[in-house]
């Protein structure tokens, strides 16, 4: 291909993607709204219920498929007939469904005594068929991406995320609380459901099901079902164990304290997926000693949103907390200055360097640690600690899966005339210069909370005033942030248009 022919082809894939793009920073804002929302219009004991709930559904909607959708981005974009392909994903989710419906059904009743709440047991049913129905569509947006319809899969992120809102949101502001939600959102993801059915059956050719191309697809999609199998269950155990030793109001205040801005996915995905082409195109071009340059780039302009997030909102929780969920969660401002420093875990794209060197089974193997080391650390932390021994628990456990990949990301940037070691591939002059400024930034928040807090007291009521003292915070911090860079010879908006760069690719 000549060179102004990738270039057409790169604007056309990158035209392709931008709608999705668009999409998800919407259907972010959406999905943020949501919680904010509820913690208004609930109680605690009906905050943590509504938690409880969807934890259980999320949980079995990630596990259950066991990555046979996921393997529609394999197989559609190869396929002379791709009804087969859809079909029998869909006819697979639907039994996957029936399945998480049956178990819903089954085990409610134990779960709702482990979790020492009788009230989840009133939505045994309507929590069952949500399950299903959950787990049923949950191919739509992928089989319409897949087959390189992205404008049509944009438009369903859209209508959907917005569709899911309302249906979570207006009930209760109705005043009919959790009852009302769950009905409204049985009847959504029917929707889902119809339509996901709908886009298998139109405008593809050939049999619903075909056994050899569903034996392939299986044997695809089993090592990244295992993997979900490991990882899902594993990242949701402290949630299950919290839940399990406090009351729901406490479990309430616990999820706010787990609350997390979806920044790290908007900037985290994005890099990684374009470190992985750069790492194929040096692969291909015979130049892999300068991969460890590649990831040592996207690594420090990761560090320099990345830190500076983590620390204002350590620093700046109270306010933070207050502002978005309400005086009455401000006990969960312990437990969201341990989460948010989960942000940092973030700086380094190493799966991404693992998955394009072919070195999966590390991440695996990352994946099997955690889960050996989080059930036991779990368990002790939260009877010995409490809520806040789950939180430090998780922590330790997603820093021990993160120091197992990062043993091994030297070996996969490694040339035979190059070898690496950890020290090598860590950007550590661009860490130091984001460390420095976003801890000076954080100490003058910490300064003018002390000379202000009985001004804050004093303000009156109102969504306004309450946002008063965040946005106050962040203008320092942001000031405070960027003199210190200036200072050690960082220019922020050099920095910014090289993140925008590698996000709209």
């Amino acid at each position: 291909m000549s060179e102004s022919s990738a270039l057409a082809s790169s604007g056309s894939f990158l035209g392709k993607a931008g709608p999705l793009v668009l999409a998800r920073l919407f259907t972010a804002g959406l999905t943020l709204s949501i919680p904010l929302v509820l913690a208004r219009v609930l109680s605690l004991e009906e905050y943590g219920t509504y938690y409880q709930l969807f934890l259980i559904a999320t949980t079995l909607q990630y596990v259950l498929p066991f990555g046979v959708v996921q393997s529609l981005y394999y197989f559609l974009p190869r396929a002379e007939q791709k009804r087969p392909y859809l079909g029998q994903t869909m006819l697979f989710v639907t039994m996957a469904g029936l399945v998480g419906a049956g178990l819903v059904a089954a085990l409610l009743g134990p779960v709702s005594g482990l979790f020492s709440n009788p009230a989840l047991l009133q939505f045994r049913w309507p929590l069952a068929i949500y399950t299903a129905l959950l787990i049923g569509g949950f191919p739509l947006e992928v089989s319409l991406t897949s087959q390189g319809r992205t404008r049509h899969s944009a438009v369903v992120y859209l209508v959907s995320d917005t569709l899911r809102a309302l249906a979570m949101v207006v009930p209760c502001l109705l005043g009919t609380s959790l009852n009302g939600m769950m009905v409204a959102v049985c009847l959504f993801t029917g929707l889902r459901y119809l339509a996901a059915w709908a886009v298998a059956l139109k405008g593809s050719t050939g049999p619903l099901m075909d056994g050899r191309l569903l034996k392939e697809q299986l044997v695809y999609a089993a090592p990244f079902g295992a993997a979900m199998a490991l990882s899902i269950p594993q990242q949701n155990a402290h949630f299950y164990v919290v839940a399990s030793a406090v009351a729901p109001a406490l479990y309430a205040l616990y999820r706010v304290g787990c609350f997390q801005l979806p920044v790290v996915d908007l900037l985290y995905t994005p890099t990684s997926e374009v470190l992985m082409v750069r790492l194929g195109e040096l692969e291909k071009a015979g130049r892999l000693e300068e991969a460890v340059v590649a990831f040592r780039e996207a690594a420090g302009k990761l560090a320099f949103v990345f830190l500076p997030v983590s620390a204002f909102l350590f620093a700046a929780a109270p306010e933070f907390v207050s502002a978005l969920f309400g005086a009455k969660f401000l006990p969960a401002v312990p437990i969201f200055r341990v989460s948010v420093l989960g942000v940092v875990l973030a700086i380094l794209p190493m799966d991404g360097v693992l998955r394009a060197r072919g070195h999966t089974r590390a991440i695996f193997v990352s994946y099997l640690i955690k889960a050996v080391v989080t059930a036991p650390l779990v368990w002790w932390g939260v009877q010995r600690f409490g809520m806040k021994g789950g939180i430090v628990s998780w922590a330790v456990a997603e820093l021990v899966g993160k120091a197992t990949l990062l043993a091994r990301v030297p070996a996969a940037l490694s040339t035979p005339e190059q070898p690496l070691r950890i020290r090598d591939v860590i950007p550590w002059p661009e860490l130091g210069k984001a460390a420095l400024a976003a801890v000076a930034a954080a100490v003058g928040i910490f300064a003018l909370r002390a000379g202000t807090v009985s001004a804050w007291v004093r303000l009156p009521e109102g969504f306004v005033w309450r946002v008063l003292p965040l946005a106050v915070a962040g203008l320092l911090f942001v000031i405070g942030y960027v003199a210190v860079l200036y200072a050690t010879g960082i220019r922020p908006l050099r920095v910014l248009a090289g993140i925008r760069s590698r996000g709209a690719a």
